[in-house]
């Protein structure tokens, strides 16, 4: 049984780049997502014995940290390329029904581009 895949080509609208706020977006989203990436590979240190912390149970009492290896703390960056890839492909598909939505979309995704950044580096800072 051989399964027929067709890839179907994303279709931009003819006037999806020539938008100002659609731009600076994306720019800013790509920035945040490329300072995430540096950030993470430049104060990782993969020989670091006791890992980093990647849990905090407060009903544990002292054990309340849970430590993790560097692996963890390096899929902060498939998560802000992941949702850089996915607020942009859904900003380009939106744009064409509604203009706001899009807009909303690439919003959302530098909202979690920042959470993101603030995150990972607060967990490498300890």
């Amino acid at each position: 049984m051989a399964f027929n895949l067709k890839l179907e080509q994303m279709h931009i609208p003819k006037n999806y780049f020539h938008d100002r706020v659609v731009l600076l977006l994306i720019s800013v989203n790509t920035f945040l997502m490329l300072l995430c990436t540096v950030l993470v590979l430049l104060n990782i240190d993969f020989n670091r014995a006791d890992g980093y912390i990647v849990q905090y149970r407060a009903n544990l009492g002292l054990s309340a940290y849970k430590a993790g290896s560097s692996l963890v703390i390096l899929s902060f960056i498939g998560f802000a390329v992941a949702v850089w890839l996915l607020h942009t492909s859904l900003s380009i598909k939106m744009y064409s029904h509604r203009r706001s939505f899009a807009i909303a979309a690439l919003g959302l995704g530098l909202l979690l581009l920042i959470i993101t950044l603030f995150v990972s580096n607060a967990l490498l800072e300890i």
